[in-house]
């Protein structure tokens, strides 16, 4: 008789058997053994890939996307290799005389599986702005006299990281003041165009056009027919050789731009400037309300992801300008780096949904109720866009994609025992 007392923790064991012990069975003493097998971890690379792919699923904490140098042209989207191919291939085209083969919407034709997604995003766009101006009644939003920065919360954090001018004297300290909805939703505007393959806008004729949200010119443009801001569609596509137009179809005459009652209610559903703060929800309607707007603005970037897919948005590589169309505007108002260099005119390069729509990280607040975040504490809290931190402070839930960013797994200690904390 042998009894097995084994404990394994490994793929690697080392087994060793006694055999000293004298047990009664039945009427004769038999000798057993007492066999003890013992094993030692080892590092298994599947067990390693499994891990890895588990906390890929599940993070506990996700590092914000780097900040962008100012003295430097941003990086661009699309590699620089596949931008050279392609333009290469363009001009050996150009040189054989043989037209630049375009589709839908390059050739200046809509898109059709897209025009219900632009009638969505505008919709949405309406439900984000007007549920940001309600729910600002509700949840205090501070933003600094001196920089940027942005905060949501009852009170100002005491962060000492503000880097406007003063600050020395302030110790880094944030001079907050009241915010409004453009602290937390910036505006991103851009030239409305008749015709987007037209002619393009100088710098003497940049009075001609309205200037209207970059989302709402990319929802006209992809198919959202508004009144107040027309638009040219195309029957006959658009012909190139190489980087010519030699066909843009016949002539139209851009239609004068109208002011009316008609324009400046449009203008106070889908612009951020022109929108009064609204009146304050009650109290049982603050989390739906909160829980509507949150689902709009995920759906506006994700049904902007879409657009951009196919339709053509460059942003300058040096500021925050935007332009919707085919090339790029020819004003000179780019102050940024080497801005003398340029003329003053932007470096146009495709641009990303978060330039159209930028998500303005502000510190998550896990406590609203409780003190104010302290510095010495920073680097146990973590950040959300400030549309994002203005709904779950006023009682939606957080969405997954954002939960490893806001560090909500992360237990944030008191400052003694943040000397302690590894």
């Amino acid at each position: 008789m042998e009894i097995l007392n084994s404990v394994s923790f490994g793929s690697i064991g080392f087994n060793r058997t006694r055999t000293n012990k004298l047990v009664k069975v039945g009427s004769q003493p038999q000798r057993i053994g007492w066999k003890l097998s013992r094993t030692c971890c080892e590092y298994s690379a599947d067990t390693s890939r499994k891990r890895q792919a588990e906390y890929e699923q599940q993070p506990q904490n996700v590092d914000l996307p780097e900040l962008q140098p100012k003295n430097k042209k941003k990086p661009f989207p699309v590699p620089i290799k596949k931008m050279l191919q392609d333009s290469r291939r363009d001009k050996r085209l150009a040189q054989m005389r043989i037209e630049k083969p375009l589709e839908a919407p390059k050739n200046g034709l809509l898109v059709p599986e897209l025009v219900p997604v632009a009638y969505e995003v505008l919709d949405n766009w309406k439900v984000l702005i007007r549920g940001l101006s309600q729910l600002l009644n509700v949840v205090t939003v501070y933003g600094c006299r001196k920089c940027p920065q942005v905060h949501v919360g009852p009170v100002g954090h005491q962060i000492q990281d503000c880097y406007g001018s003063g600050s020395q004297r302030r110790n880094s300290h944030h001079s907050w003041a009241s915010g409004s909805i453009n602290d937390v939703l910036i505006p991103i505007e851009s030239y409305h165009l008749f015709d987007p393959f037209g002619r393009r806008v100088k710098h003497e004729t940049r009075f001609d056009y309205d200037r209207i949200p970059a989302i709402v010119e990319l929802c006209i443009q992809a198919g959202v027919d508004l009144p107040q801001y027309p638009s040219r569609r195309r029957t006959s596509p658009v012909r190139m050789i190489g980087k010519k137009v030699i066909s843009r179809g016949e002539f139209v005459d851009e239609p004068k731009p109208h002011r009316s009652e008609d324009c400046v209610s449009l203008l106070a559903e889908l612009d951020t400037f022109n929108n009064q703060q609204g009146q304050s929800p009650s109290p049982s309607n603050v989390k739906e309300l909160a829980e509507r707007t949150l689902k709009a603005y995920l759906n506006v970037r994700q049904g902007v992801e879409q657009l951009m897919s196919k339709y053509t948005v460059k942003a300058c590589g040096y500021c925050s300008e935007v332009h919707v169309g085919p090339w790029g505007h020819n004003v000179k108002l780019c102050g940024a780096f080497k801005h003398q260099w340029r003329d003053g005119k932007h470096g146009w390069q495709d641009a990303v949904v978060d330039e159209v729509i930028p998500p303005n990280y502000v510190w998550h607040v896990p406590d609203p109720s409780g003190p104010p975040l302290r510095s010495s504490l920073r680097s146990f809290y973590g950040k959300a866009p400030a549309v994002v931190e203005l709904c779950v402070q006023a009682g939606a839930a957080i969405p997954d994609e954002y939960r490893p960013m806001m560090r909500t797994d992360i237990v944030i200690p008191d400052s003694e025992e943040a000397r302690w904390a590894a």
